[in-house]
C-alpha cells in the first residue's frame, strides 16, 4: 500500500568544455527498492510487524500524468485464512500546479491480493486527490470497492496530512497522522500517526520511524490483532528502513 509519490529531479552533467554545463533531462522512467523492518500502511502491520522486501516502478507520461506499479510481501491475508503472500498495487493519475507553491494529484490505485481466497475479497480500488502547499499535504483516498476484506465497506475514506521538513544537514522530519473509516464497520474505523526521521546518503535512503494506531477493543481484543498470535498490529513502535531509487 503504497503511499505513492513520484519524485524526478534533473541532473546537471559538465561537459569537456570546462565552462559550459548542460542539463539533462530526468528519465521519465524510475524504479524504487526498499527493505523495511515491518511494513506498517496506515498504521496497521502488514507482515505480523516483520520484515518486508519491497520494490515498483514509475512512468511519469507528458502532461502531469502517471502511472506505476509497487509489491511487498504480506502476512495477514494468510493469517485471516485466506492464501496470498503479495501485494500489488497498480496507479494511476494526474498532477498539476494550482498556483505559485500549491499542487494537486488526483488519481486511482488498486490493492491487488492474487488469489487471496477471502471470504470478502481483499482486493480493494480507491480514488484519491491530495493537494500540497509548500511543504505540506492533505490526501482523500475513497473506497470505490469493499475495503481491504470488509463485508459491505464499499465508500469507506482515509484522511491524511502529513509535512516534510530539512531540518539541517539533509536531514528531513515528516509528521503525518490520518483517520481510517470503515463503512458499516465503525468498530475498525481509527486513527494513525507516525513521526519518520530521513536522510540520504548517497541515493540511499534510510529512515526511522515511530508509527502506531489507535484502534477499538473488540470483546477486550483489540480490533487489529493478529489471529496467528494476537498481537496489536496497531501498537506503536520503531520501523526502520533503507530505500533506493533509480
Amino acid at each position: 500500500m503504497n503511499k505513492t509519490v513520484l519524485a524526478l529531479a534533473a541532473t546537471l552533467a559538465i561537459s569537456a568544455l570546462p565552462t559550459i554545463v548542460h542539463a539533462q533531462e530526468a528519465s521519465p522512467l524510475s524504479f524504487n527498492a526498499a527493505l523495511v523492518s515491518d511494513y506498517r500502511y496506515r498504521g496497521i502491520s502488514q507482515t505480523r510487524l516483520k520484515p518486508a522486501i519491497q520494490a515498483g516502478v514509475d512512468y511519469a507520461l507528458p502532461a502531469g500524468f502517471y502511472v506505476g506499479a509497487w509489491a511487498s510481501n504480506i502476512k495477514w491475508i494468510k493469517d485471516a485464512g485466506g492464501d496470498a503472500n503479495v501485494e500489488i498495487d497498480l496507479y494511476g493519475g494526474y498532477k498539476g500546479e494550482i498556483a505559485k507553491d500549491v499542487s494537486f494529484d488526483v488519481g486511482v490505485l488498486t490493492y491487488q491480493y492474487p488469489k487471496n481466497k477471502l471470504a470478502t475479497s481483499a482486493n480493494t480500488t480507491e480514488i484519491y486527490g491530495a493537494v500540497s502547499f509548500g511543504p505540506a499535504t492533505v490526501k482523500y483516498s475513497h473506497s470505490v470497492s469493499n475495503l481491504f476484506g470488509f463485508t459491505d465497506s464499499k465508500n469507506s475514506g482515509y484522511i491524511e496530512g502529513v509535512a516534510t521538513f530539512d531540518v539541517g544537514s539533509g536531514v528531513m522530519l515528516a509528521p503525518h497522522v490520518g483517520y481510517q473509516r470503515v463503512a458499516k464497520n465503525g468498530d475498525f474505523s481509527y486513527t494513525d500517526y507516525s513521526l519518520t526521521v530521513s536522510k540520504d546518503f548517497e541515493g540511499f535512503v534510510v529512515s526511522a520511524a515511530v508509527v502506531g494506531a489507535s484502534t477499538k477493543s473488540i470483546g477486550g481484543t483489540k480490533a487489529y490483532a493478529s489471529p496467528a498470535n494476537g498481537k496489536d498490529l496497531g501498537k506503536a513502535g520503531l520501523v526502520v528502513g533503507v530505500k533506493k531509487t533509480f
